[in-house]
């Protein structure tokens, strides 16, 4: 598929894709006799996975030695095991501050609750 059937499948806008390319997250894409950019299942996986990682606050610094790592292939296992129980518990802790903060939301609103049935 080429770049804008790509975007379109991942979400993003072609400058988007292109730019991610530019990073460096997006590596060996293929290219056909014209030169015009490629793109299979595998890239969409590939993407929608880099997505995950930004979408859950991995820096791009970050994703970018991930891919590195993953582009030398199977030598680099352990490393790219290791960067993701990081980001594991990363996550983790912040789920639990999340889960703090929803708690405080909702005291708050069950506060208010109180305060207008005393007025009814």
């Amino acid at each position: 598929m080429n770049v804008q059937e790509f975007a379109a499948r991942v979400g993003l806008s072609p400058h988007t894709v292109r730019y991610y390319e530019k990073l460096g997250l997006l590596i060996k894409v293929r290219r056909d006799a014209n030169g015009h950019r490629r793109f299979s299942e595998q890239d969409i996986a590939w993407l929608e996975f880099i997505l995950r990682l930004k979408n859950t606050g991995m820096s791009l610094a970050d994703i970018h030695r991930y891919a590195q790592l993953r582009a030398a292939g199977d030598g680099t296992l352990s490393e790219r095991k290791t960067m993701m129980e990081i980001h594991a518990r990363q996550l983790h802790q912040q789920l639990i501050l999340q889960q703090e903060h929803l708690a405080r939301v909702q005291e708050k609103i069950v506060y208010y609750d109180n305060q207008i049935n005393k007025k009814i």
